[in-house]
C-alpha cells in the first residue's frame, strides 16, 4: 500500500499521543509499511515502532537502526528470537516456553482471553507459571475478537488489567487503531496503532 503524507502521519500521531496522555506509549505498527516508506515515519517524529515479522524487523533495522525504539508485536517463533534479542527493547507477544528460554530482553506475555483457536497466547491459568519461570516478563498483552464496536473490547481489556494486578505486572499492551481509547480507559500502558496513521485520504 502507499501510505499517507509525512504531514498527515505526524498530525495523526500527535493527536493520538495527546489523547492517550503520558500514561501510555504509542507503538506504531509497521507491518504494511515498506522499508522505503519507513523514512516518512522518521520525518513524522514517530519514536517506537512494532514489527510483526522477524525478517522485516531485521531488514528495517539494518536501514534505520537507532532512528526508532523497536518492539516485536507478532507471533514469536523460537528460531527467530536471536534477531529480536539483538534489536528490540520489548516483546509484546511471548506465548511459548521454547521462545522464552531464548529471550534476553523484557517481554509481555500474550494471553488468549477470547478462547479463539486462531489466536496465539497462553490461558489465564498459565500466567503464574510463566511469571515464576521468567522474571523478564513485565506485563501482559491481549487481542480481543474483531468487532465493529470498540466497547465490545472493554471486557477483555478489563480482565487483562485484573490478571496483571493479580500477578504484580505493571505493563499492559492492549488496544489498536479501532479500540485504543477504550484500552487506555481500562489501563493500557502501551497501545499498538497503524492503519489510522497511514490511511490515505480520498480525493
Amino acid at each position: 500500500m502507499s501510505i499517507a503524507s509525512v504531514h498527515e502521519i505526524g498530525e495523526r500521531y500527535e493527536r493520538v499521543r495527546h489523547e492517550v496522555g503520558a500514561g501510555a506509549t504509542v507503538v506504531v505498527a509497521t507491518k504494511y509499511v515498506s522499508v522505503d516508506e519507513m523514512a516518512a515515519l522518521v520525518e513524522a517524529g514517530i519514536e517506537a515502532v512494532g514489527e510483526n515479522r522477524a525478517q522485516d524487523l531485521e531488514r528495517k533495522h539494518a536501514v534505520y537502526g537507532d532512528a526508532f525504539r523497536w518492539h516485536f508485536i507478532g507471533h514469536l517463533q523460537s528460531n527467530k528470537v536471536k534477531v529480536v534479542n539483538d534489536v528490540c527493547e520489548l516483546v509484546h507477544s511471548l506465548s511459548s516456553d521454547s521462545a522464552a528460554r531464548r529471550l534476553t530482553v523484557p517481554a509481555l506475555l500474550e494471553v488468549n482471553l477470547s478462547g479463539e483457536a486462531s489466536k496465539s497466547g497462553v490461558l489465564p491459568e498459565e500466567i503464574a507459571g510463566f511469571v515464576e519461570r521468567y522474571p523478564f516478563i513485565t506485563g501482559l498483552m491481549t487481542m480481543p475478537p474483531l468487532a465493529g464496536d470498540p466497547e465490545a473490547s472493554r471486557p477483555y481489556f478489563r480482565r487483562l488489567r485484573e490478571l496483571a494486578a493479580e500477578h504484580g505486572l505493571p505493563a499492559l499492551s492492549m488496544g489498536t487503531s479501532q479500540d485504543y481509547r477504550v484500552a487506555v480507559e481500562e489501563g493500557a500502558t502501551l497501545i499498538r496503532v497503524g492503519e489510522m496513521l497511514f490511511r490515505r485520504t480520498q480525493g
